[in-house]
Order: C-alpha cells, then structure tokens, then sequence
C-alpha cells in the first residue's frame, strides 16, 4: 500500500505544476495590454503604469512566472489590484463559507445516492427499482440554479421551514450554520447524489452476480452481511470516483448557489474578481482549486489500493 501511495503522489507533481502554469498563463489571455485592459477604459497613464508595475509585465514570461512560483510555493499569491488586501487572506476569510456548503452538498449525496443506489441495484427489475431509476434521471436533468431557486422561494420564503439567504459561521452559531446550509447543499447535492445512486446501482448489479456473492448467499448468511462485507465493498470503486469527480464540479456550481441563497463564500468574491479584472485573486483562486482537485483525485487513486488489493501492486 505504501509503494501504491508514494506512487501516485510522485506522478502529482508535474501535475501540479502544470496548474502553476495555467494558473499563471491566465493574464496572457487578456486581449491587448494587459495593464490597460486590467486598469479600465477611464485610467490614467499613472493607474495603468502603477499596474503594469504590480504585475511586473516589463519582465519576460519566464522570468515573471519564476518568481510567482517562488513567491507561491511560500504561500504569497499577492495582493488585490483594488482592495490591496492579500490574495491569501482573502482566500482564507472566504473559503470556510465554500467548503462548508460544499461539504455538507458531499454528505447528502452520499447518504442519499449511496442506500438509494444500493436498494435499486439489489432488487434490479424491481417497482422500487423503476421509480428509483426514474428519480436519478430527473436528478441529473434538474440543473442547480433550478433547484435552488424553487427551493429558496418555496420552502425559505414561502413557507417559512428554513432560512432563504445568509450564513453563519460555524464558531458563531453551530446551529444556524446548519440551518442556514440546508437549502444550498441540497440544492447542489440533488444532481450528485442521482449520479452515485446510479453508479452504485451499476456496481451493485455487476459484484452481486459474482461467484463470490452467490457462494455467501448460498452459505445462509444475512442479506445484511452479503451487501455489506461481500458486495458494496467491492461495488465502491466507480462511486469512489465519481465522488473525486464530483468535488472539481461542485467548486464551479458553488457559483450559483452562493449568488442564489447570498453566501459569502469564494465563488462569489471569484465573480467580483472577474468584473474588476482582478487579475492575482483570479490566478490565486485557480491555483488553489487546481491544487485541491489534484490532490483529491490522487487520494481516489490511493483508494482504490484499499477497496480492491490487486491495485496496489500495479
């Protein structure tokens, strides 16, 4: 299992810095000078130079990224063109409100996908199978700000169950930080627990059908112990991975449900950053989650060494 980590964790590395570099190369996507697109039609000569500085766009590409990855790997992204605040504080003040949601989003697919996966794929065929299978379709085909739209206005204004907007942190109120996480996170989770309903059914179907299900079944042991010692083990490596998946996607539509239920998290500052053209927060920012969805999936991987004992040698 170790050599099956140290792997995995070595080939992260040039991914890694192939984030740096995507990270760095978005200020050359910028049509034209960069300094005077990022300082705005009505800047000074001044502004636009005082920016140029900033930036250090008198210095070639190489050279410049050179010391913004030096600079990064210390953990200084730099400071905001606007607010002149650090890109990490900020980063750093925004993210609990993002992984909180997400988090919460995570824990709901699972405890809705995974026991709804499994009892559709265990009694395949089946009406509850049907209706199940039906479900997961609607819940791939709903998208995110639908969902969260009727249920901040139906079940938070209209009916009253649970608040509609705003947040709390978890240190101020642990029981307002759930409430108020509720709607958002089921709204994000809906899509990604009909996603792991589905793979799990899929593997489930699959693993029962083998020899090894059959000779436990046959032996008399419990429906309980078969599901969970024999199949739904060896059927978790598909939802393993579509759960790693999931993480990269649930950043992007945060999004939205941070703009629809007023959350003060990243991806809301990330949309501020775009409209100024706030160039360090955006490379921050992206830098970031590349950095975290990299090593997520890399901790798939390594599961995989767990769930099924053949991969670790490979």
């Amino acid at each position: 299992m170790l050599r099956l980590v140290a792997r995995r964790l070595l080939k992260v590395i040039p991914l890694l810095l192939l984030v740096t570099v995507i990270a760095f190369g978005l200020l050359n996507l910028v049509p034209g000078d960069p300094a005077v697109q990022i300082a705005g039609e009505f800047a000074t000569e001044e502004q636009i130079e005082a920016i140029r500085t900033e930036l250090e766009l008198d210095r070639p590409w190489l050279s410049r990224y050179g010391s913004w990855l030096s600079d990064a790997v210390r953990g200084d992204l730099g400071d905001s063109l606007f607010s002149g605040v650090s890109v990490r504080s900020q980063i750093w003040d925004r993210l609990p409100a993002t992984v909180s949601l997400i988090g919460w989003s995570l824990v709901l697919s699972a405890l809705i996908g995974i026991p709804a996966g499994t009892v559709a794929g265990w009694r395949e065929g089946s009406a509850l199978d049907r209706f199940l299978t039906v479900g997961t379709t609607i819940g791939v085909a709903i998208p995110v700000f639908v969902t969260g739209l009727v249920l901040a206005l139906v079940v938070g204004i209209k009916l009253g169950w649970l608040p509609a907007t705003g947040y709390v942190g978890i240190t101020e109120s642990p029981w307002q930080w759930a409430r108020r996480l509720i709607l958002p996170a089921f709204a994000l989770a809906l899509t990604g627990a009909a996603e792991i309903a589905r793979q799990t059914r899929a593997g489930v179907i699959e693993v029962k059908k083998q020899d090894f299900v059959r000779v436990a079944r046959a032996n008399g042991l419990h429906t309980r112990q078969v599901l969970g010692k024999h199949t739904l083990k060896n059927a978790m490596i598909p939802v393993v991975t579509v759960v790693g998946l999931q993480i990269g996607r649930l950043f992007g539509l945060s999004v939205l449900v941070e703009q629809i239920f007023n959350i003060p998290g990243l991806g809301s500052r990330l949309i501020t950053a775009v409209f100024e053209n706030d160039v360090p927060f955006i490379q921050g920012t992206v830098l970031m989650l590349g950095t975290v969805i990299v090593l997520v999936n890399a901790g798939v991987d390594i599961s995989y060494g767990y769930f099924n004992p053949r991969v670790r040698g490979s």
